[in-house]
């Protein structure tokens, strides 16, 4: 078989992989597959991975920020204010990314997870509502949405098992 064929059969397999994945996602939430999310809708994975996506956009953008000032010879608050979210933002994100999976599975520890899932989140807000820049205010909003996601999912899962 000439590379070309192969690479033509994975590529079909690819489309094919796709088209189902489409048609569950349309079979799950018609507006969901078509990008008419709400608030109301949206899952607890999708909040998650929301956070962690924009914590990640958010410690690529705080770092290029350090390195200018740095660049500059600033050695100014705006500096040492983009390195500590640098680190909350990466932190936060593989909290994130961790609740999720473990949810996903229903593990029995997804309850610890979400407590400091919820931790990790509040420490990235706070971390970001201190630069002055939307990208970092806009990831504020969404970790202090995520860790009100958190403590309800902790706590929900804490009353379950004490009921037992």
């Amino acid at each position: 078989m000439e590379r070309r064929e192969l690479l033509g059969i994975l590529g079909a397999g690819a489309a094919g992989m796709a088209a189902i994945r489409g048609g569950e996602a349309l079979a799950q939430d018609p507006g969901q597959a078509q990008g008419q999310q709400s608030g109301a809708k949206r899952g607890g994975h999708s909040i998650m991975d929301e956070c962690a996506r924009v914590c990640n956009e958010t410690a690529t953008h705080c770092l290029h920020q350090a390195q200018q000032a740095a660049a500059g010879g600033g050695q100014d608050q705006g500096r040492g204010t983009h390195l500590k979210a640098h680190e909350a933002t990466m932190d936060c994100q593989a909290f994130c990314h961790l609740t999720s999976a473990l949810m996903a599975r229903k593990s029995p520890m997804a309850a610890y997870a979400h407590q400091a899932c919820a931790d990790a989140c509040r420490d990235c807000a706070e971390a970001c509502e201190k630069g002055q820049d939307e990208v970092m205010k806009h990831c504020a909003e969404v970790c202090r949405q995520c860790e009100q996601h958190c403590r309800q999912h902790a706590g929900q899962a804490q009353r379950a098992s004490t009921s037992r």
